[in-house]
């Protein structure tokens, strides 16, 4: 599942997790129907809405054997939330229930349904890793991307401070209350130029597009990457 971000904005994200999983054995396909998750519906309280999506999508995906989400917003609404929005229909529950049973973020499935603990990759340079919200506490997930890029030959690893602070996004709160927005986000890469890293990673295209914005508008050094880039070798 690319998710709108990836496809609209992020293309490098989908082709490195592409490359990444085929790299590992995994037969990848791609479901041309799938469209937005419909997290930003769901989130400004459209739900019937978004159940229409929740729907459409469940049915995309009906015959894959896992579904692979570079994104833990994403992930965590499917996984989630499908099954509460569709609830009132049996069929459908039942058929979202294990769409959710099925779908993963990407770190978590490499660890936990391949049993990979370290990619074969390199990167020279210091990297340090920002906690996304829906990965960390929508999806409990913190050990295994930190795992994934520890095992990154050439790379050193920094813990961020406060890394497990929210970046600011937040989808259309980013839009709704910019200046609220703007100083999560000033905290946060304050942060992360003290580390003295060469590179951000995260797992979900919204912090991306959120950190690289603010970033590239202080003239920092430091690049944004998805961690798929990191492990597929493709960080730019």
């Amino acid at each position: 599942m690319i998710t709108c971000l990836g496809d609209l904005f992020f293309p490098e994200v989908g082709e490195a997790t592409v490359t990444l999983l085929e790299r590992l054995g995994v037969s990848v396909d791609f479901p041309p129907g799938q469209t937005c998750c419909g997290m930003p519906l769901f989130n400004s309280g459209y739900r019937a809405d978004a159940a229409v999506v929740a729907e459409r999508t469940t049915k995309v995906f009906e015959h894959s054997e896992h579904v692979v989400v570079p994104s833990g917003s994403c992930a965590y609404m499917v996984k989630h939330e499908y099954p509460h929005l569709l609830a009132d229909d049996p069929a459908l529950r039942g058929a979202a229930q294990r769409l959710a049973a099925r779908t993963w973020e990407l770190s978590q499935f490499l660890v936990r349904v391949l049993g990979v603990s370290r990619v074969e990759s390199s990167f020279r340079g210091r990297l340090t890793y920002h906690d996304s919200c829906h990965l960390l506490r929508g999806l409990g997930e913190s050990r295994a991307p930190r795992m994934l890029l520890e095992g990154v030959e050439g790379a050193t690893v920094i813990e961020l401070p406060g890394a497990d602070e929210c970046c600011g996004f937040g989808g259309s709160f980013s839009v709704r209350l910019p200046e609220v927005s703007a100083a999560i986000l000033d905290k946060k890469l304050a942060n992360v130029e003290r580390t003295g890293a060469d590179a951000l990673v995260a797992c979900d295209g919204g912090c991306l597009m959120q950190m690289s914005g603010g970033l590239s508008r202080r003239g920092s050094h430091v690049r944004a990457l998805h961690l798929a880039q990191v492990l597929a070798g493709d960080a730019p």
